[in-house]
């Protein structure tokens, strides 16, 4: 009879609403860890969204999640925008581009996220390789050098920004259903 009980109790309007914050907080958080992968989804993002909207949505004291715990995840959050945005810029100087390089690879980037997903890869490169060629007046070796360093960065970055993605998600885990 408890068993049943327990099954009905799901379906009742308070256990029908917890069941929906944590289907939608779960689907959050796993999207999100997918967006890592797929620039099209905003991934680190939507992970934070889904803390947060445990955070509060659960109740503050008795979500689990502590205050100090959302900061830590709020912490590498910034780190992973910041990584994001910076780390094919911050490879084509490392491979040796110029100023006009790097001002390629964020002009790339912003022309980029209007054409999805092949934008949002092929852009920077390209911007890159363009702004070297057209205002570094760099020989096309060179511009590649700086469009190869591009790609290094950006590959870099979605490594930089999958660790954090796990470090967000293991430290809600752990917040959530082992410390508190």
């Amino acid at each position: 009879m408890t068993f049943q009980a327990g099954l009905f109790d799901i379906f009742s309007s308070d256990g029908a609403m917890i069941t929906f914050k944590w289907t939608v907080i779960i689907a959050l958080i796993l999207i999100g860890f997918l967006g890592t992968f797929l620039p099209v989804l905003p991934g680190t993002t939507l992970i934070f969204l889904g803390c947060v909207l445990h955070y509060f949505s659960m109740g503050m004291e008795a979500s689990g999640l502590a205050w100090q715990g959302l900061v830590f995840i709020t912490i590498l959050y910034v780190l992973s925008l910041i990584l994001d945005w910076f780390s094919g810029a911050i490879g084509a100087k490392w491979f040796g581009s110029s100023k006009w390089g790097i001002i390629g690879a964020i002009v790339g980037g912003i022309i980029g996220i209007f054409f999805s997903l092949p934008g949002l890869i092929i852009g920077p490169i390209v911007g890159v390789f363009v702004f070297e060629l057209a205002f570094a007046k760099k020989e096309v070796k060179d511009a590649s050098s700086s469009t190869l360093g591009t790609v290094v960065g950006g590959v870099a970055g979605l490594i930089g920004k999958v660790i954090l993605a796990l470090g967000m998600i293991a430290w809600y885990l752990g917040d959530v259903f082992v410390i508190n």
